[in-house]
């Protein structure tokens, strides 16, 4: 195969989706749009992309770079002309370029890097090579006119005469084209026709002119662009049936595909669990043997081995050491690290907290800026107080210690190896290796007052 180059078309407002943000930065499990079809032409075997920007083009540079670096290159389209106009203003990041170019529209993430491969060495000698797709409702889409069964034009939906209206088979805008071929042809686009604009579609005319275009069918459910919101949330579960089914045929459990979202980004080993309604999102990784209950959103956490996370558990940028436990309805807050075998109860809260090995933070506890060893129990409902309103401090809690339940621990503090909380108590000092530290209001106790009392509350409230 030749040297293949993409363009991708992406500076247009996208008006339709009603929002601030760019369309092509719209997102699809986790990627922008533009991003997929980047991707998608990279799979395909293009070495560079030249992506021509314009509507908020800082912001896409900044998208792709971060993903692509300089395997992007970019052009801006200072005026909105049509697609052909939009591929001239990338002709001159390719220069130098003899191979064929692959232009792509920014807006369509289900493209099959698999097809644009097969289009790139289908097109072969030709000019230009072009997919072509059969719709039930083409309104929209240029038509493909043929003659003899070959492909002589393109004409867009509403330069269409009656007749040409009633053409089921349409462009959805993958082409591949020889670079010199399309440095000529481009230079030939003339703006006559009902947008006054320069249509990329008519250089098929050209092409089939010389007797050189090459026509691949595809599936148009693959490549629909996106609109509007309505067509994002199509492609999305689209892309989301994708996934899931990669990552079951791998040997992922998926219990309900319908309604688990996973981002592209993520990673699922063999023989992993995922139940209804789960999102996992951006980066994250979840090891063999690990289960993720109903309910669970994570973003950017680590599973390891045979850990098992109870419904509604909700975690970010966090470790699950192996055969830990947390929840339910639990939330790990960003730089957690859970040891092996620790648990997070229901309820709890931690954040920025190393749970060591076999340790157990309890129901309604909050942990905070922690340091707790291993075999360490911390008991329902207790505080880490670790923020005096300027700054946030750290808890220590060695090897072997006991919190009881409803405890407060005023950081910074250090409770020392084997050391033993009372239940109740608020501990503003540190406590000694294998100390109890007691920390409680003396109780007092009035025989028979309890019913004096009630009728006194009684009596207040008829009179009130």
């Amino acid at each position: 195969m030749s040297d293949v180059v993409g363009v991708v078309l992406a500076a247009g407002m996208g008006t339709r989706m009603k929002s601030e943000t760019p369309k092509v930065l719209h997102e699809v499990a986790g990627r922008s749009l533009v991003e997929w079809v980047v991707q998608a032409a990279m799979d395909a075997g293009a070495s560079r992309c030249v992506v021509v920007v314009g509507h908020a083009k800082e912001r896409v540079e900044e998208t792709l770079r971060a993903r692509f670096g300089d395997r992007v290159a970019f052009a801006v389209q200072k005026e909105q002309r049509g697609t052909g106009h939009a591929t001239a203003c990338a002709l001159p990041a390719i220069v130098g370029h003899e191979g064929h170019v692959l232009v792509l529209y920014g807006d369509c993430p289900l493209l099959p890097p698999a097809l644009l491969k097969h289009t790139i060495e289908t097109t072969g000698s030709a000019d230009l090579g072009l997919v072509t797709a059969r719709i039930a409702d083409p309104s929209g889409y240029g038509r493909i006119l043929r003659s003899d069964g070959a492909v002589t034009a393109i004409r867009e939906d509403r330069d269409c005469s009656p007749e040409e209206k009633a053409i089921l088979e349409v462009n959805p805008g993958v082409y591949c084209i020889e670079a010199g071929f399309l440095r000529e042809a481009v230079e030939l686009l003339d703006d006559d026709n009902d947008q006054g604009e320069l249509y990329l579609t008519d250089l098929v005319a050209t092409a089939a002119a010389r007797g050189r275009v090459a026509a691949i069918e595809g599936d148009m459910a693959t490549l629909r662009g996106v609109n509007d919101r309505w067509e994002l949330a199509q492609v999305g579960q689209g892309m989301r049936a994708r996934i899931n089914e990669a990552f079951a045929r791998a040997g992922v459990g998926i219990v309900d595909p319908a309604t688990t979202y996973i981002d592209a980004d993520c990673e699922i080993e063999p023989d992993a669990t995922i139940h209804p309604g789960v999102h996992l999102r951006g980066k994250c990784r979840i090891e063999a043997g690990a289960v993720i209950d109903s309910g669970s959103v994570l973003t950017d956490v680590v599973v390891e081995s045979g850990a098992v996370l109870l419904p509604y558990t909700v975690a970010s940028e966090s470790r699950i050491g192996p055969k830990a436990s947390v929840g339910p309805f639990s939330h790990l807050r960003s730089k957690t690290d859970m040891g092996e075998g620790s648990k997070v109860g229901n309820f709890s809260e931690t954040k920025k907290t190393v749970i060591g090995k076999g340790s157990k933070v309890n129901h309604l506890a909050y942990v905070g800026d922690g340091q707790i060893g291993e075999g360490v129990n911390v008991g329902a409902g207790v505080i880490f107080c670790n923020y005096d309103g300027v700054q946030k401090h750290t808890t220590t809690l060695e090897d072997g210690v006991f919190i009881g339940s409803d405890s407060q621990l005023v950081a910074p503090i250090t409770v020392g190896k084997g050391a033993y909380v009372a239940s109740g108590s608020t501990v503003t000092k540190d406590v000694p290796a294998d100390a109890l530290a007691v920390s409680r209001t003396r109780q007092s106790n009035k025989e028979g007052y309890a019913s004096r009392l009630r009728a006194r509350f009684q009596a207040a409230k008829k009179k009130g």
